[in-house]
């Protein structure tokens, strides 16, 4: 495993134009993306279009990747155990009003030297118990949001799901349905995306409450002791959902939560700035629930059935911000697991899909 983890890094690094493909649609500090539906690209492309290795690399991929997927319950309880030993997320993964009373102090995960207390008002916006608390989900659907999903027809096995999470408010609309389904119970919201598309919800609010709508009574996940700024930001998400009725309910990240699994997976050989969105939903599936399936996970520019070329998302080709994120070492980790029976990692291959082979 080791050899096919430096062979894709040194890929990489000697200049190769492989496209990275998010399964988030952007971090707290990263541009947000407009929600256009992009050109499909169904035909190989030309071999100029193919970045030098990305065949090999590839294929390479799909030779310790297997659609004859079978869960390994020695492996997943090894596995699950020791995450849920090291970060406790089925307790405390998010702020609640059980773990966090009024005059708590919160340590914002991304600014160390930053302490909340948690003030009446505060403590009103939490929910009362843990969502994942003294249950565990059958099954649970992990949807990423790189370009793979178009054209996959994986909507159906998505939304049978007992569980779906979703990664930063990503388009449901019609034309997509099929592709990435509709139903959500979970899905984050990175303060980015309330900045530059809704004006930090100073202004007018109704575009961002409307949005909501898609997600039904989903449990937006918000950030917000993260870093200072994020706090008034996802406050006023979560009185924007109250004031106008939303069937959506703020959530919020448990910072501490957020740095023991920075720890665990950097003991694991990950080491980034910032965990991305998507491994960090993964994360909190593999605690929650006895089945995950992982849905739009795939960083690289091309299709693996075909080779022609993807977009960065399934809804847009905004380029992302690799600044924060060791994708392509989070993809091989989550490889591995698919290998070792821990989570199924889909890559395109739904039943329905006539290019899974």
């Amino acid at each position: 495993m080791s050899s096919g983890l430096s062979f894709m890094i040194t890929l990489l690094c000697v200049g190769s134009l492989l496209t990275i493909v998010s399964w988030y649609l952007i971090d707290e500090q990263s541009a947000v993306a407009v929600h256009k539906p992009p050109p499909l690209k169904k035909s190989p492309p030309e071999p100029s279009a193919l970045c030098q290795g990305c065949r090999e690399l590839i294929d390479d991929v799909l030779k310790r990747h297997t659609n004859d997927w079978k869960k390994d319950e020695g492996n997943h309880r090894k596995f699950t155990s020791k995450l849920s030993a090291a970060c406790h997320g089925s307790r405390r993964a998010i702020v609640t009003q059980a773990n966090t009373p009024v005059g708590s102090k919160l340590q914002y995960d991304g600014e160390k030297g930053r302490i909340l207390q948690v003030t009446p008002d505060i403590f009103k916006t939490f929910i009362k118990e843990h969502p994942f608390a003294n249950r565990t989900f059958e099954t649970c659907a992990v949807v990423g949001n790189g370009g793979i999903l178009m054209d996959s027809d994986c909507g159906k096995a998505i939304d049978s799901a007992q569980f779906v999470m979703r990664c930063n408010l990503p388009p449901l609309s019609e034309e997509y349905g099929r592709h990435v389904g509709v139903r959500t119970d979970l899905v984050t919201a990175n303060p980015s995306i309330l900045k530059e598309k809704y004006g930090s919800l100073i202004g007018r609010r109704r575009g961002f409450a409307e949005w909501l709508e898609s997600y039904g009574k989903a449990l937006v996940l918000l950030p917000a002791f993260s870093f200072g700024g994020n706090t008034p930001l996802s406050m006023r998400a979560a009185y924007t959902m109250e004031d106008f009725g939303s069937a959506t309910r703020a959530v919020f990240f448990n910072p501490q939560y957020l740095r023991d699994l920075a720890r665990f997976w950097g003991a694991n050989g990950l080491k980034s700035r910032r965990l991305s969105t998507g491994i960090m939903m993964a994360s909190l599936a593999l605690e929650a629930c006895s089945d995950v399936r992982l849905y739009g996970f795939w960083p690289f520019g091309n299709h693996p059935h075909g080779l022609y070329a993807l977009t960065n998302h399934y809804y847009d080709d905004r380029p992302v911000n690799g600044k924060f994120h060791a994708m392509p070492v989070e993809f091989e980790m989550l490889l591995k697991l698919h290998g070792q029976g821990v989570l199924k990692l889909h890559l395109g291959d739904c039943p329905s899909n006539k290019r899974s082979v």
